[in-house]
C-alpha cells in the first residue's frame, strides 16, 4: 500500500513536469558578435582609439619623468624656493596626467562612451534577433553561455514580479 502511494506521488511529479515544460535554448552572444562585420568595424575603431590615448598618456608620463631626471640633476644647484616650484610642478603635472587617463579610461570614461556608442546598437540588433528566434520558435527562456549577459530572454508568462509585489503589498 505504501509502495502504491509512493508510485502514485512520483509519477504525479513526472506528469506535472511535462505538462509544464518549458522549452529552453542557450546562445553564445560572444560568438555572434565576433562574426558580425559590423561588430568588427567597431571593436577595431576601440582598439585604435585605446592604443591612440595609451601613447598620449604615455608620452606625458615620459615628459614628467624628464623633468625629474633634470631636477635630480640640478637639485643641489637649486635654491629651496626653486625646488619647491619644480617639485609642485612635476606633482601638478602628474596629476593631470592622472586625469587624464581618468577621463580616458575611467568607469564613465571617453572609452567606455565610445564603446557604447558603437557597440550597443550592434547588440540591440542581437537582442532582437535572440526575442525574434525565440518567439518563432516557441522557446520560453533563453541564456548567455558566454555569461556576459546571462538571461537574453524570458516569456513574460514567467515573469512573477507583480505577484510577488502584490505578497509584499506594494501597489502600482
Amino acid at each position: 500500500m505504501f509502495r502504491r502511494i509512493i508510485y502514485t506521488f512520483f509519477f504525479s511529479f513526472i506528469l506535472i513536469g511535462f505538462a509544464t515544460a518549458q522549452r529552453v535554448a542557450i546562445v553564445d552572444i560572444s560568438t555572434l558578435l565576433e562574426k558580425l562585420p559590423d561588430y568588427q568595424t567597431a571593436q577595431t575603431e576601440i582598439d585604435k582609439v585605446s592604443a591612440r590615448w595609451r601613447q598620449e598618456i604615455s608620452q606625458e608620463y615620459d615628459k614628467i619623468k624628464s623633468l625629474y631626471n633634470k631636477y635630480q640633476a640640478e637639485q643641489v644647484l637649486l635654491s629651496e624656493e626653486v625646488k619647491i616650484e619644480r617639485e609642485e610642478e612635476i606633482m601638478n603635472r602628474e596629476k593631470e596626467v592622472r586625469d587624464l587617463q581618468k577621463r580616458r579610461f575611467g568607469p564613465e570614461g571617453d572609452l567606455f562612451r565610445r564603446r557604447q556608442e558603437l557597440v550597443s546598437p550592434i547588440q540591440d540588433q542581437v537582442f532582437a534577433a535572440i526575442e525574434s528566434y525565440a518567439q518563432l520558435k516557441g522557446y520560453d527562456i533563453i541564456f548567455d553561455k558566454s555569461g556576459s549577459a546571462g538571461l537574453l530572454y524570458a516569456n513574460d508568462e514567467y515573469d512573477k514580479t507583480e505577484e510577488i509585489a502584490r505578497e509584499l503589498g506594494i501597489r502600482n
